[in-house]
C-alpha cells in the first residue's frame, strides 16, 4: 500500500458454535459499518473505487486452519483485499454449552480486526 489512509478496528464474537470464521465477519463488520468515506474516490487513482486497497489484520485465538477467508473477503464491498492472520483475540468462556448452537464446548472466541484502507 502506497498511501494509508483509514485504519478501522473491530471486534467479533463467536458465543457459541466456536466458529472463528463467523467471529471474524462479524470483526469485519463491526471496523468498517461505522464508517463513510465519502471523498475516498477523490483520491484514488482514476476515482476508482476497485483501486482502493484494503488490508485485514485478524488476531484469531484458535482454530486459524478453520477461517474461511473467502467468507470474510465477501463482506468487503470494494477494493483488492489482503489477509494478515495473526496470534491474538480471545479464548473466554460462554459460560454454558448450548448443543442445538452447535457448541462443542463452553468457549467463546473473539477476533479482532484492524482494517487498512488506502491506495
Amino acid at each position: 500500500m502506497e498511501q494509508l489512509m483509514f485504519v478501522e478496528i473491530g471486534m467479533g464474537i463467536d458465543l457459541h458454535g466456536q466458529n472463528v470464521t463467523k467471529a471474524a465477519i462479524r470483526a469485519v463488520q463491526n471496523a468498517i459499518h461505522h464508517n463513510s468515506m465519502p471523498g475516498i474516490r477523490t483520491v484514488l487513482p482514476d476515482g476508482d473505487l476497485n483501486r482502493m486497497k484494503v488490508n485485514v489484520r485478524l488476531a484469531v485465538p484458535a482454530d486459524k486452519d478453520k477461517l474461511d477467508l473467502d467468507a470474510v473477503k465477501e463482506k468487503l464491498p470494494y477494493g483488492q483485499v489482503t489477509f494478515e492472520v495473526v496470534d491474538g483475540g480471545m479464548l473466554t468462556t460462554s459460560g454454558i454449552v448450548l448443543p442445538d448452537k452447535q457448541d462443542a464446548n463452553d468457549l467463546a472466541y473473539v477476533v479482532i480486526a484492524s482494517v487498512e484502507v488506502g491506495y
